[in-house]
């Protein structure tokens, strides 16, 4: 029988994974949150703990990080430590209407939204947001704890690093390279490769202070 969820984190994008676990017929248990916020509910679910409480249902529950990533990566990753820590597994979610193909592999705790795809001989890391409309192509690589976001295009053969933000309808161009903790801004085109950390904005994307 398959475990319940617990979503750590209960913003926007947790009510975004749920509609994604319900639709792949997952049951959800209930959301961590802030204590101020324990008692309340989150698109019909309630909040019953905070992330102190994770010990408490690596048992009987898997987890998956609803902290959404756009400017700071780095709660997520603590997060998922967290719950490795304490002996608990992290759940793949995968709503109905995405496409993953069989020749993928998805990380643990990764989320892939609706409408999202996933190709052929594509990798991606442990903890990662393939975001609504998400694209990312053949042979491409996504780092752990990064977020592509909605409508983004990874084309094919491209490798980005880890706790890396892809911006809503941006663009790789085929065989680009990007490194850990880069920052591409919303329609921006990476049209060649963007190793070092920081923001890359613009059409084609340079890197700004």
């Amino acid at each position: 029988m398959d475990k319940e969820l617990i979503l750590i984190g209960g913003g926007g994008h947790c009510r975004s994974v749920i509609d994604a676990a319900v639709s792949a017929g997952m049951k959800i248990r209930g959301v961590l949150d802030m204590p101020e916020r324990i008692g309340t509910m989150v698109s019909g679910y309630p909040v019953i703990g905070t992330d102190e409480d994770i010990p408490s249902f690596v048992n009987d529950c898997e987890f998956v990080i609803t902290l959404g990533a756009i400017e700071n990566p780095v709660p997520r990753e603590r997060l998922h430590e967290r719950v490795k820590e304490a002996g608990g597994t992290l759940a793949r979610v995968v709503a109905s209407t995405a496409f993953v193909s069989p020749y993928a592999k998805i990380g643990e705790g990764s989320v892939v939204l609706h409408q999202a795809v996933v190709n052929s001989s594509a990798v991606v890391g442990d903890s990662v947001i393939i975001n609504t409309g998400a694209i990312v192509e053949h042979d491409s690589e996504v780092g752990d704890y990064t977020h592509v976001s909605t409508g983004a295009k990874i084309n094919g053969a491209c490798c980005v690093g880890r706790r890396c933000f892809i911006g809503s309808g941006a663009t790789l161009v085929q065989c680009t390279n990007v490194g850990d903790d880069v920052f591409v801004g919303a329609g921006s085109l990476v049209a060649k490769d963007a190793l070092s950390a920081g923001s890359y904005i613009g059409y084609p994307a340079r890197k700004v202070k």
